[in-house]
């Protein structure tokens, strides 16, 4: 047995402190007094700890939901522990079977390359990249040949693999499992063990995988990694987890204006638990702030200064005070600053065929719904008339809250 697991270190104050920080927003944390004695033992001995985040550079792009663990790995980093943001270049060749009911077709190392170096950009934004540390798993992987992964394969049985829910169901439902995907667990697994992991976070779906880090650790005679699995934050519908294919995502790619708008769409209720996965706002100002809205306070106050602070951390300060005027704008029938302009010609034209040829309607037939619907505005106006010939001119055509084009007529 290691010294440090015979020898009991005091939890001070600010072990406490640091533990509430952890656990804040957390789905499970295991095993809970290991992670206790971890912290008090870097208290203790000056020594920080080590924490790992794998991810797999399967798609270039990341949306604010990816982000969760991302701060959960920042606000630890600002506690003064080393973070890993470890690249799975190898492990990607893979293709994680964590959730899937069917074989991940492998990426090339050129596909595998440009996201990586995309995903840690955006990551970036949340990290302190001075105090990050980028790792590759192929550095260790490579490494291993034939002779190490047989050795490595020998540390866990199939039996123990066919326990995880995803496969135990493929097998049972007669769908196909392919042997190298085995390996994927293993090798996620001996990450943890390369880089002397003390933490390592995941999704909830991760946990199987996370615990293979704890296990293998052990069979190397380390001491075993603790293990920490955030909820997957639900999407702006209120009812989905955030993803692309739900379209229901904020991608932290997108423009100041549309972030802070999209922020600003979710339910009040959905707002408080964005509060504690996103915000960087202490859980004691989130809970004074909450109490003022249950004692009367606007909850849109509340949901703007969140808005605010998701758009400056992917964008600046100025960036967020412009997206929530241009807001106030909409939100007023008042006209943005920056709106494209268009020059059209066909002097009188129907409404209906000018927001079509502006591209503010995907149709004719749909322009008339929006004019039906009270939608349209001309120079802040409201067209009623679905047969109006607009005469040339230049005017303000808006759509909707947020669809506004000057056009000039001729």
């Amino acid at each position: 047995m290691n010294h440090s697991a015979v020898t009991t270190y005091p939890v001070t104050d600010s072990v406490r402190r640091a533990l509430e920080i952890t656990l804040r927003g957390v789905d499970e944390l295991l095993p809970k007094e290991d992670w206790t004695q971890k912290l008090a033992r870097s208290e203790a001995t000056g020594v920080p700890l080590r924490i790992k985040l794998g991810l797999d550079p399967t798609a270039p792009d990341i949306h604010i939901g990816h982000t969760v663990v991302l701060n959960k790995m920042r606000q630890l980093q600002d506690l003064g522990h080393t973070v890993i943001f470890l690249i799975g270049d190898f492990t990607t060749m893979i293709g994680d079977p964590s959730g899937r009911n069917s074989t991940r077709p492998p990426l090339t190392p050129e596909q595998i390359k440009v996201n990586a170096e995309t995903y840690y950009t955006q990551a970036a934004k949340v990290l302190d990249p001075a105090k990050t540390e980028v790792r590759y798993n192929s550095e260790w992987c490579d490494q291993l040949g034939a002779r190490g992964m047989i050795q490595l394969s020998a540390k866990y049985t199939v039996a123990r693999m066919m326990e995880r829910n995803d496969f135990h169901q493929r097998f049972t439902e007669g769908n196909s499992i392919s042997l190298h995907e085995f390996l994927y667990p293993l090798l996620q697994g001996y990450d943890s063990v390369a880089l002397k992991s003390d933490l390592e976070l995941g999704g909830t779906d991760q946990k199987f995988n996370l615990l293979m880090g704890r296990h293998l650790q052990e069979e190397y005679g380390q001491e075993p990694q603790c293990v920490l699995t955030m909820p997957l934050l639900v999407g702006l519908d209120g009812e989905h987890k955030m993803s692309k294919s739900k379209n229901n995502y904020i991608g932290i790619t997108e423009d100041a204006n549309t972030m802070f708008a999209k922020v600003l769409s979710i339910s009040d209720t959905l707002m408080w638990d964005w509060y504690t996965l996103l915000s960087f706002k202490s859980l004691e100002d989130i809970a004074a702030l909450k109490q003022e809205v249950e004692g009367g306070r606007n909850p849109k106050d509340a949901k703007v200064a969140l808005a605010k602070e998701i758009t400056a951390r992917f964008h600046s300060a100025a960036a967020a005070d412009a997206a929530e005027q241009d807001f106030n704008n909409r939100s007023k029938g008042g006209i943005p600053d920056d709106i494209p302009e268009l020059s059209l010609s066909g002097a009188p034209m129907g409404i209906g065929a000018l927001l079509k040829t502006a591209q503010l309607a995907p149709s004719t037939s749909e322009a008339n719904r929006l004019i039906d619907g009270g939608g349209v505005r001309i120079d802040g106006t409201v067209v009623s008339d679905k047969g109006l010939k607009v005469e040339a001119g230049t005017f303000v055509v808006q759509v909707g809250k947020r669809k506004f084009a000057r056009v000039t007529l001729a």
